[in-house]
């Protein structure tokens, strides 16, 4: 049996100080176990982890003299669950196969038999076996073979382009299909409308149309084109509706406006049809097309049917015509700015009539929150179309300007249009009008914003890009 040191006589409970017998073996006072807390060995030194030279014997520790009275226990050997010895193993002791299943060799003569069967895996016809065995020869044909890459993880994988002629790939992603829905089949994502954003240039015309930071559809619309006219001279043609958006589809009245209006010039023109009357009728025809929507679409003619506006303009020879419904504009601009730059339209707008009328001054009437209800537009609840023509016969070289409000809200005057207008503008339609649709959409792009710029006369005739 094993002796338990006791407190000396007249000494103090280390923990509570409390007085201990002879023969206490716990503290009354705090019932600190006197036994286990028996003053152990004295302070040891601080040894220091360092390695000692290659070569140099480590000493071992001598085995410390049991103190007197105490047992002399003998060192136990760590032993596994079955208190038996655990035996101590080297790592080349241990069994163990490699990645075909065959066993790691032991000795030199194991090893040999080992490369033999996996050589001969290469020859059975199983794809991994034969990968191993590759693996193998190519480090040389010692150590084992090299274990066969995991399967990717088919989550993680990368989905396939679509295949060309598929349809649509995603402007996201590019790499998935975009369903009849509008939305890619691999992220989901909404591609953008068409009509969202467009550009074209005619040779001597450029018109650029942008839905703008507000809106989410692009409910303007427009057509450029040129024709022969019967003495073989050229002329250009440019179209821009605007939607109603308080209308019922917009977007689709706009676009049926532009496409009648142009197409009815170009049959026109061709015939020598004077381009003021040309564009008359250019004007009751896109009326009569957006008229045929309401119809349609089974709306009743009092209750917003689809509706726009249209301004237009054509260069045919030394004559510059403009026709217009509603408020959207055209504006001429010299290539010498020092002279006086113009507007070519008037408005069908409640702040126009007020400023006709002598009630209000433009100041006033455009400050007005009523300043942009227009009185004019083209649609089945539309009162009687009276279409608005004018030409001119400019005497110097320049650039008309034809835009919806959506540009003009931001370069009302004649003179803001011609200070925001490139200078190169006749040189360069398209770049112009893009320049034009980034002053509306950098001063806040609250609506869809159309814009069409022809140099006058036409320059050289050019190829078709959109």
């Amino acid at each position: 049996m094993s002796q338990i040191d006791q407190p000396a006589a007249g000494a103090n409970c280390p923990n509570c100080a409390e007085p201990l017998e002879s023969d206490d073996r716990f503290c009354g006072a705090c019932g600190l176990d006197l036994a286990a807390r028996a003053a152990g060995p004295g302070d040891r030194p601080t040894v220091a982890l360092s390695t000692p030279p290659e070569g140099t014997a480590v000493p071992v520790p001598a085995r410390r003299a049991p103190a007197e009275g105490s047992v002399d226990w003998p060192e136990a050997p760590e032993v596994d669950s079955s208190d038996r010895p655990v035996p101590v193993h080297h790592g080349s002791e241990l069994p163990g196969t490699d990645s075909t299943g065959i066993a790691l060799p032991r000795t030199e003569e194991e090893a040999l038999r080992h490369d033999a069967r996996a050589g001969d895996a290469a020859h059975t016809g199983n794809p991994e076996n034969a990968a191993n065995a590759a693996n193998a020869a190519h480090a040389g044909g010692t150590d084992y073979p090299l274990a066969a890459p995991a399967a990717a993880d088919p989550r993680l994988a990368v989905p396939a382009a679509p295949e060309s002629g598929g349809g649509k790939s995603c402007v996201a992603c590019r790499l998935g299909r975009v369903d009849t829905d509008g939305y890619c089949e691999n992220c989901g994502h909404a591609q953008p409308r068409e009509r969202d954003h467009m550009e074209q240039e005619l040779g001597a015309v450029a018109a650029v149309s942008d839905r703008g930071l507000r809106h989410h559809r692009n409910e303007d619309a427009f057509a450029v084109s040129r024709t022969a006219l019967p003495d073989g001279s050229e002329a250009v043609v440019a179209v821009v509706c605007d939607g109603v958006s308080s209308a019922t589809r917009p977007d689709e009245a706009s676009l049926a406006a532009s496409h009648a209006a142009n197409e009815t010039l170009l049959a026109a023109l061709p015939r020598g049809t004077h381009p003021q009357q040309a564009m008359h009728e250019a004007i009751l025809a896109a009326s009569g097309a957006v008229n045929s929507l309401a119809a349609q679409g089974g709306v009743q003619v009092d209750q917003n049917a689809p509706a726009c506006t249209l301004v237009s303009a054509v260069i045919a020879g030394e004559l510059l015509t403009v026709g217009w419904v509603g408020d959207s504009r055209a504006y001429w601009v010299p290539l010498d700015r020092t002279a006086p730059s113009a507007r070519l339209t008037e408005d069908d707008s409640w702040a126009a009539q007020m400023v006709a009328n002598g009630l209000m001054t433009e100041a006033e009437a455009y400050a007005d929150e009523r300043a942009h209800a227009i009185t004019g537009w083209l649609g089945a609840d539309a009162y009687e179309v009276e279409p608005h023509t004018a030409s001119f016969k400019p005497d110097r070289p320049g650039v008309v300007v034809v835009c919806t409000d959506g540009l003009w809200n931001y370069a009302e005057a004649a003179e803001e249009m011609a200070r925001v207008l490139p200078a190169d503008a006749a040189e360069r339609p398209l770049h112009s009008a893009q320049v034009l649709v980034g002053h509306a959409l950098d001063g806040g792009g609250h609506d869809n914003v159309t814009v069409a710029v022809l140099p006058f006369p036409p320059s050289a005739t050019g190829e078709v890009s959109a």
